[in-house]
């Protein structure tokens, strides 16, 4: 697996981008929490798809986070400890359709810190290689 590839590093700044969209929407007095809990699953979904070129793996064009999370386990077999967060992040890929219940802010700051807990650890098995 190369990190330093330059796909691989594609995937990851648009994940980034996604995390620094976070920050910048949990600075306002009112966080739009849809927006907050969209880029948090957007931001876990690049990183595993990262992790997927990493591994000479084209990504499938899917938002679902757990069948993303099976295909890196294939690789990494630890990666199923964030299980639980890709859980609880695949529904926020549809948050962005107006027919699908509001999230709070108690939901959307446990979206950030799941998003979290996943780009670390894809993080920290990229630049492990």
């Amino acid at each position: 697996m190369n990190a330093h590839d330059p796909d691989v590093a594609a995937w990851v700044r648009k994940a980034e981008n996604d995390l620094r969209t976070i920050r910048a929407c949990l600075q306002s007095q009112d966080p739009p929490w849809d927006a907050v809990c969209f880029h948090a699953q957007q931001a876990a979904e690049k990183f595993l798809k990262a992790f997927l070129v990493a591994h000479r793996v084209a990504p499938p064009r899917v938002h679902d986070l757990m069948k993303l999370l099976t295909l890196c386990a294939d690789h990494d077999p630890s990666l199923s400890s964030v299980e639980p967060d890709c859980s609880v992040l695949t529904n926020f890929a549809l948050v962005r359709y107006p027919d699908i219940l509001e999230p709070d802010a108690a939901t959307g700051r446990a979206a950030v810190a799941a998003a979290g807990r996943i780009c670390d650890a894809i993080r920290q098995r990229l630049c492990s290689r």
